[in-house]
């Protein structure tokens, strides 16, 4: 992506804490025209010492499996807090809106997970995540029950080869930074996202 110098991160935590707080990513590889096919879906960060992972699956009836299986490689995008800026944050008019927002791609290379205790284990990751109580009713539900949802879908593990993190949080206009912030904290949740961050970053005096 584009990546301004005053936006990136190289610090890991930043992209780290994106990925797991906004987990809904988009996957995108090509199909067999060559043209790009997305699948939204959400995916589970692990860290294996300097090696990171994500976990996901999706179902059979996807095409977007076949694509990986033939073409491993492909591009995983993360969205973060996101909101319009006003130029009324500057003490002057030559000025124009523009969107903020932090985001993560990640380029990594696809490994399949076939054996069904595994299926099993990414699945119940997934679930930590989002509903751990659930932990409990899927172990309910039975092997039979189970096994049938689990042949439902393809999981695999997608192993992060390299990645940028954008924050486009204006940090080049300190001038901006006071007011901003203050409109971001009585925004809407993203706005309000990117306060935090703003906070995360030391742009503001907590």
């Amino acid at each position: 992506m584009y990546l301004p110098a005053q936006f990136q991160s190289l610090d890991g935590a930043h992209a780290d804490a994106l990925m797991r707080a906004h987990p809904l990513a988009s996957l995108v590889s090509t199909d067999d025209e060559g043209f790009p096919f997305i699948t939204h879906l959400p995916l589970h960060l692990q860290v294996r010492g300097s090696q990171r992972v994500l976990l996901g699956h999706c179902a059979r009836g996807n095409p977007h499996w076949r694509y990986l299986q033939q073409r491993p490689e492909a591009l995983v995008a993360f969205l973060g807090p996101h909101a319009y800026l006003s130029p009324a944050v500057y003490p002057d008019r030559e000025r124009v809106p523009t969107w903020n927002y932090l985001a993560v791609h990640c380029r990594v290379r696809t490994v399949f997970v076939e054996e069904p205790a595994a299926k099993d284990a990414l699945l119940k990751a997934l679930i930590g995540d989002h509903e751990p109580p659930y932990a409990e009713q899927w172990r309910a539900l039975g092997e039979g029950f189970a096994h049938k949802m689990l042949a439902g879908i393809v999981a695999f593990e997608l192993h992060v080869s390299s990645l940028q993190c954008k924050l486009k949080l204006n940090q080049h206009r300190r001038e901006s930074h006071a007011a901003m912030y203050a409109a971001y904290r009585a925004g809407d949740a993203g706005a309000q996202g990117l306060a935090q961050w703003m906070q995360t970053l030391g742009m503001v005096a907590d």
